[in-house]
């Protein structure tokens, strides 16, 4: 075998020019992957990041039956929230673990009542990785000690005609579903560019919240932020053993049309990169379909001095595998360095944040990853087309007759 790699890597470089440019040919293909990867990563983490912060964080947890009467948004108290928070707190893949209230109501003013997620926080814990509180356009965010103060999204504020210091009337049921009405004061206004989303919920202190519903010193979900999407499962099994008979889901099953959006893009784009290798392995069986013909003579001498036809077979794989593996190298080396920059430097995405709803949650600039999340996948898929590519040149130069090829001018 060392004979047989020696000997193709000297035909690898016979013709310099050409090999140069099909490891070209493959290494930009990589290193497009690996760009494209390390960019989408970034995008996800601006995105879809803030876009769980909003929906209510990476992880939530539930007592015991609130999956069943999740649309009703069921009061029912944590029985150990207090020690779930101190053990989500303790990973270190978590950013902030909060108590809430969450339950639906409707927001009334002189424009007339519209349903709303009424919502209670820890203000002193979220603020500092809010998008809310990120976005404040007018007014302030709530503090823990607000009583009788709202904290609503532009949208909301658009749709019933108030600004900061109106005052609106918030109604719902407390934990024995007797209806509770209290009239409020307008603190704040936030604008994420998203009307829609901005519309549906309405936020209070926590404090405020027991008190209104009747849940004195009890929470009814916790939300739980990460440093990133994907680190989700780690941290669920770290919790599990506090848990109890609590129910804990993730954004992805809470909203799965986030995830089948990021699934759907990874699975289209997986397709545009095995297209765009495909093109670069073509010029690999160009290559030694032309190096065949020119060195038929060669193929005979070898054949004659005894090689099998698996033997010249091989020799002819192995041109194709290193010459893979050299783009695959190549490409690798570009990607990494590309993405290293824009890791530093970052993509200024802020003038195209107003094409969608959900780039609307990019803030300033998006920063690439390595690209190396799909680099086993991306390896073998060069691999894989390289070898594929190899096996017609390989089985032609294999069926060289010793005799015909040596009088072949």
């Amino acid at each position: 075998m060392n004979l047989y790699l020696r000997l193709a890597w000297r035909n690898v470089w016979r013709h310099r020019r050409r090999t140069l440019i099909i490891m070209l040919a493959i290494g930009l293909g990589m290193s497009m992957m690996m760009m494209y990867d390390g960019l989408v990563a970034g995008f996800e983490q601006a995105i879809y990041g803030n876009a769980v912060q909003v929906l209510g964080g990476n992880i939530q947890i539930h007592a015991e039956g609130y999956r069943e009467k999740t649309g009703q948004s069921p009061l029912l108290p944590l029985v150990n929230d207090q020690e779930l928070i101190i053990a989500a707190e303790a990973q270190p893949e978590v950013v902030m673990a909060s108590r809430r209230i969450k339950t639906t109501g409707m927001a009334t003013s002189t424009e007339g009542a519209f349903g709303v997620s009424i919502i209670g926080i820890e203000p002193d814990k979220e603020e500092s990785i809010s998008l809310e509180a990120r976005n404040v356009v007018d007014g302030r965010y709530l503090t823990a000690g607000d009583t009788d103060q709202i904290f609503i999204g532009k949208g909301l504020a658009d749709t019933m005609d108030i600004v900061v210091g109106d005052r609106i009337t918030v109604v719902g049921k407390d934990i024995n579903k007797q209806m509770r009405k209290r009239t409020m004061t307008v603190v704040g206004i936030y604008d994420i560019n998203m009307p829609d989303v901005e519309k549906q919920s309405i936020y209070i202190s926590l404090a405020e919240a027991q008190d209104l519903y009747g849940l004195t010193g009890q929470s009814t979900e916790i939300a739980i932020m990460l440093e990133k999407i994907g680190q989700e499962n780690a941290v669920i099994r770290a919790l599990e053993p506090v848990l109890g008979s609590g129910e804990i889901e993730t954004w992805a099953t809470t909203f799965p049309e986030l995830r089948q959006a990021l699934e759907t893009k990874g699975a289209v784009m997986d397709v545009f990169s095995v297209i765009i290798l495909i093109i670069a392995g073509i010029g690999i069986l160009n290559m030694l379909l032309m190096a065949i013909f020119e060195r038929t003579r060669e193929i005979g001498v070898l054949g004659a001095l005894g090689m099998k036809p698996r033997q010249i077979s091989t020799l002819f794989l192995l041109e194709g595998c290193m010459m893979g593996l050299l783009g695959l190298l190549s490409g690798v080396l570009l990607g990494v360095a590309f993405n290293a920059v824009l890791m530093t430097v970052g993509f200024d995405y802020s003038a195209f944040a107003g094409v969608t709803e959900y780039t609307a949650l990019i803030s300033g600039k998006v920063y690439s990853t390595l690209g190396l999340e799909k680099i086993v996948q991306r390896s073998l898929t060069v691999i894989i087309i390289s070898i594929l590519c190899s096996f017609y040149p390989a089985h032609e130069a294999s069926q060289s007759e010793p005799a015909h090829a040596l009088h072949y001018v």
